[in-house]
């Protein structure tokens, strides 16, 4: 185990030192753990390339209202889902779960896009993702575990759906719904396709990952300053490297999602265990 920790951890350190040290510097190689010469210059210069912080400010945006979307979307499709009075619940679920096996493809989902008018549109971020049925099974398997007895007391006392939905259930759900929210909100972050695809001639639509992926086209091995000075900032090339602008932007790009960690963490493995899709 500590061997695969080892193997792990070591490509991010790598990178982390790396982004902090020297850029010409960085050049010779040689940087393992430790930079050798500790600089902030690096971050200082990445952020002032062209449209960063725009892009910065629409990853955030779609993970903060993706993640909120997609777990009170899913969540109440769950429900939906979990109630045993619910005549139509086996046809509606394997609809889903034919959704897992087959997808409808890239032309076909492209196209659905530019009919439904969200290209270049901010809600191509959050609309397609609104559903996802892997999350609607866990979080309804999660709800299939709760007592049926505090449904029906709630209803005796007058309670309507909404009322047991919003009062007794979710309260219930908190493990699985964190889960799930961590599962969206690393992959609203971690997206970058889907702007390539819809918004990549709208510059103030762009996201981080999407800039980053631009960074690296442009920053790969064999590249030299003159190539950053393309990429769209040339004051960049005077005082950093292909390396050293590569290790920083992935930094920033991953370090924000890494703090959302801690904070689910308890709830991570509670949330599969208890909501573990069930045969």
């Amino acid at each position: 185990m500590l061997f695969v920790a080892v193997v792990t951890i070591y490509p991010f350190l790598n990178i982390l030192a790396i982004s902090f040290n020297e850029a010409m510097d960085t050049v010779r190689g040689g940087i393992y753990l430790w930079p050798r010469q500790f600089t902030w210059e690096n971050y200082k210069q990445i952020y002032t390339y062209n449209n960063l912080l725009v892009a910065f400010q629409n990853s955030v945006l779609r993970t903060v209202i993706g993640t909120f979307a997609g777990v009170f979307s899913s969540s109440m499709i769950a429900y939906v889902l979990s109630r045993r009075d619910f005549i139509a619940r086996k046809q509606i679920s394997f609809l889903f779960v034919l959704t897992l096996y087959f997808s409808g493809g890239l032309i076909p989902t492209y196209m659905l896009m530019r009919e439904l008018h969200l290209m270049n549109s901010f809600w191509v971020y959050i609309l397609p993702t609104l559903v996802n049925a892997w999350n609607i099974f866990v979080i309804r398997s999660f709800m299939d575990g709760l007592p049926i007895s505090l449904q029906e007391s709630a209803k005796l006392d007058g309670a309507n759906d909404m009322t047991i939905f919003f009062k007794i259930i979710l309260p219930l759900c908190k493990p699985v719904l964190a889960t799930i929210s961590l599962f969206i909100a690393v992959a609203q972050w971690n997206s970058w396709f889907d702007t390539f695809l819809y918004n990549s001639t709208s510059e103030h639509l762009s996201t981080l990952q999407y800039e980053l992926m631009k960074i690296l086209a442009n920053t790969t091995i064999g590249s030299s300053n003159a190539d950053l000075a393309r990429s769209g900032n040339p004051a960049l090339s005077a005082q950093v490297s292909p390396e050293s602008i590569r290790a920083s932007i992935t930094i920033v790009a991953t370090l924000p999602i890494l703090l959302v960690y801690p904070f689910l963490q308890k709830y991570f493995v509670k949330g599969l265990t208890l909501g573990a899709v069930k045969a």
